[in-house]
């Protein structure tokens, strides 16, 4: 985690500058949304089935509900390679 809070200091920094979180209010709240978003399809559908299921709706109104969800969930990029990096930058 520390790896990760260290290559978003520049957000870090941008909420400090933006909002009333102090720097490790901050640093908090970058980290768990990175989390948020690091879930996996798999985590992310049990999850919400868990969730819906506690708020009492049915398997069927559950599973149109994440289908309408999934869309909408964060993909990260694949890892690119230094030349591919170049490539982005210098054409």
């Amino acid at each position: 985690m520390l790896e990760r809070r260290m290559s978003h200091d520049d957000l870090v920094d941008h909420l400090v500058r933006t909002s009333p979180l102090s720097r490790g209010e901050a640093a908090r709240v970058v980290l768990d949304v990175l989390a948020y978003f690091d879930e996996t399809t798999e985590a992310f559908v049990r999850r919400r089935h868990r969730e819906l299921q506690c708020g009492g709706l049915t398997n069927a109104d559950i599973f149109e509900r994440i289908t309408a969800e999934l869309p909408y969930r964060a993909v990260a990029p694949p890892e690119l390679s230094l030349r591919q990096l170049r490539r982005i930058v210098y054409g």
